[in-house]
């Protein structure tokens, strides 16, 4: 066992707990980074459009540096796909979380445009509900490593509801700055700079947790991984298809849809944060069900049925003629529309061969990345235009297209593993 691994009763414990069966203890510190990620991205989504108002930007601000966000991660997680192979995951996580120190110390430092465009575009920030960091492929390829294939959806269900309910306990810490400024001589805005430090002391606590993970497998073999072979067809058509749900997700990624309520609504960042906390809890509880789901019905089946409704959701409540009617829509769609995260990601691993499960998940993220970064900066322009709702009607056409699209294509493919 790694030196640095819980041991004895404790580990066993922590195990049964937080594990399936057939999962090794070396996913601990990924599913405990993953949390820590969560609770930052939830605040981060909330105060960021306020942040950036508060420093004099517009919408049209918000959503450029929401899209700078996405396309520096995009650019992370191709050189992950090319290069990564040749490098231990450890040490790529390390550096990962070295960069998240420096973005949010960059981000609490910085109050013109173009240093903020910098720090967003090579930076770790996350504006949206879902992971689109370049620690998503690297922790997913290091759990599939973890895990035996009968286990893995139920590890990356878990992996996905510790994120789902860290955000949402992160969307709730979106009222701390308010509430620090009432309580000491902090205006509003330190106090919200006060976020983005606790956001880079987080980059320096994941730097030490994934330093605890083994450089090898169990038994000392070095962990396989290979650029892709003869899985490339079906990871590009993936890669295809999940871009334009990946481009349709960045019209209401977290940070517009809070400026949507925000403006609206007239919504505070407190009560904006206690709306996504809710939203949060739903979308834990439904990737809680994502695995029997899949059990039963197939993993593409699931990606597939429970999206469809979720979108549907989305359309009405643009059109909404009541903030609570509004509301409830979103939080219906918060309880359905991240069922297909464990689901996609677990298919994904499932029809690649071994070898080839870190290019696959770096290359079918990296359009992913791509095309949910050229959408904030459109819907925000659409939003500055009048047209607030168009994103949202866009978004769920879009993804219902997508969903269809998924079920023609790979309804006969089966999974290797």
């Amino acid at each position: 066992m790694h030196k640095n691994q819980p041991s004895g009763a404790s580990a066993h414990w922590l195990q049964r707990i937080a594990l399936p069966s057939g999962a090794s203890a070396d996913a601990l510190p990924l599913l405990a980074g993953r949390a820590l990620r969560g609770i930052c991205d939830g605040y981060v989504a909330v105060l960021l459009p306020a942040y950036l108002l508060a420093l004099g930007f517009d919408p049209v601000t918000v959503g450029l540096i929401s899209s700078a966000t996405l396309i520096g991660s995009a650019l992370a997680t191709i050189l992950v796909g090319i290069v990564g192979h040749r490098f231990p995951q450890r040490r790529l996580l390390m550096l990962a979380a070295a960069v998240m120190v420096a973005t949010g110390l960059g981000f609490a430092g910085f109050s013109t445009l173009w240093p903020l465009l910098v720090v967003a575009f090579v930076g770790t920030l996350n504006p949206g509900s879902g992971d689109v960091s370049v620690f998503l492929p690297l922790e997913h390829a290091r759990l599939a490593e973890t895990v035996s294939p009968d286990s893995r959806t139920a590890l990356f269900a878990r992996y996905g509801l510790i994120g789902a309910f860290s955000s949402a306990l992160g969307a709730l810490a979106a009222a701390i700055p308010a509430w620090l400024a009432g309580q000491s001589w902090l205006s509003s805005l330190d106090a919200m700079r006060l976020m983005f430090v606790f956001y880079g002391i987080t980059g320096l606590l994941l730097w030490h947790l994934y330093a605890r993970l083994p450089a090898t497998q169990p038994h000392g073999m070095p962990v396989a991984t290979a650029p892709l072979g003869p899985s490339r067809p079906i990871v590009l058509r993936l890669a295809m298809l999940f871009s334009v749900d990946a481009f349709a997700g960045g019209l209401v990624v977290n940070s517009l849809l809070s400026l949507w309520l925000m403006q609206r609504f007239g919504l505070s960042p407190a009560a904006t944060g206690q709306f996504f906390f809710l939203a949060g809890l739903l979308t834990t509880f439904s990737q809680l069900a994502a695995v029997p789901l899949a059990r039963k019905i197939g993993l593409l089946n699931t990606m597939v049925f429970t999206h469809i409704p979720s979108s549907l959701c989305l359309i009405a409540a643009a059109f909404a003629p009541t903030m609570a009617m509004s509301l409830a829509l979103l939080l219906v769609r918060s309880a359905l529309s991240q069922m297909d995260v464990p689901t996609r990601t677990a298919y994904v691993m499932a029809v690649v061969t071994p070898p080839e499960r870190a290019a696959a998940a770096s290359l079918t993220a990296v359009p992913r990345s791509l095309a949910a970064a050229l959408s904030p900066a459109l819907a925000a322009t659409l939003m500055a235009h009048g047209y607030a709702s168009a994103p949202l009607v866009a978004c769920g056409l879009l993804k219902i297209a997508y969903d269809l699209a998924m079920l023609l294509a790979f309804r006969r493919i089966k999974p290797l593993n």
